[in-house]
């Protein structure tokens, strides 16, 4: 008897495509929900015949009923790209309607939301080439927006920071040091990573490590940060570094004052900081203008 598509799928993500845990587990929900969402907007059953006469209105009208459900520009493009991934599977790569993504709307610079930048991690990850990888690109890029490091000082961390605890030393420019808060998730995120990665962690090793085992460079991660942004519609303003502006963005809304934020983001000057409340500011007119359009 052959399985249903969404389980034959599962066993291509994870025995084929060598995909995470947590990756497969996100894009069998999505092509279970697109097919029973098809099922009843169509009136029958879905195979890989029927999803081979898939069309872009078919595409909008899940899309649609998905944003009903709440979703943001950023996780709707996510949802997208899980789809097309599993009707190229199911009925082959011709099959999958061309239909343009949601895009975050432009306008006055502002940091990601936490939304987006979940989001953007995560499509990070789902695209490394083994886990171990996608596992490394989460905990690179949640370090930079969960607790605000330059790309460069996260990957210059060695093995020495493990065991990791409530803080983390970071080595900062001109050799400045800092300790950093680190939020349980980030630490999760750092844990998981290297119970997967096959290099070891020696105290004057590079933590994270390149695909054949070197450093990992930076323009590596800022490549897969490029192709993720365009595959959800993020804006081009959407880089690594802008993880860290966001992190130091969020703090400030949640009350954080400006001697504390200068400590974390390792700013030799105050002035450094201040940036961020004009930032700030344009962000609130940015949700006042849209609660408000005549305004």
């Amino acid at each position: 008897m052959t399985p249903p598509l969404p389980l034959a799928y599962a066993t291509h993500l994870s025995r084929d495509r060598r995909r995470s845990v947590h990756t497969v587990r996100a894009y069998v929900a999505t092509a279970e929900r697109l097919v029973a969402f098809l099922q009843d907007h169509w009136g029958g059953p879905v195979d890989a015949a029927a999803l081979g006469a898939l069309n872009a209105a078919d595409l909008r009208a899940f899309l649609a009923a998905r944003r009903a459900d709440g979703l943001s520009n950023a996780s709707a493009a996510r949802e997208l790209s899980a789809v097309r991934g599993f009707v190229t599977f199911a009925a082959g790569a011709e099959a999958v309607p061309r239909l343009r993504g949601p895009r975050v709307k432009k306008g006055v610079p502002r940091p990601i939301s936490p939304a987006e930048a979940v989001a953007l991690a995560e499509e990070v990850a789902d695209e490394g080439a083994e886990p171990w990888i996608g596992a490394r690109d989460w905990a690179v890029l949640l370090l930079l927006y969960g607790a605000g490091l330059r790309i460069g000082e996260a990957l210059a961390l060695t093995g020495a920071v493990l065991p990791l605890g409530d803080t983390i030393r970071v080595t900062g420019k001109r050799d400045k040091t800092r300790v950093v808060p680190l939020l349980p998730p980030v630490r999760a995120a750092i844990d998981a990573y290297v119970a997967q990665q096959p290099w070891g962690t020696a105290r004057g090793e590079p933590l994270f490590r390149g695909a054949k085992g070197g450093p990992l460079a930076a323009g590596v991660v800022r490549r897969s940060v490029r192709g993720a942004r365009g595959r959800l519609g993020l804006g081009d303003r959407t880089t690594p570094h802008a993880l860290r502006h966001s992190f130091a963005t969020h703090l400030l809304g949640r009350g954080a004052d400006l001697r504390s934020l200068q400590e974390l983001l390792g700013h030799a000057s105050l002035s450094s900081t201040q940036i961020y409340t004009a930032v700030d500011a344009a962000h609130l007119m940015d949700v006042y203008r849209a609660a408000h359009p005549r305004a």
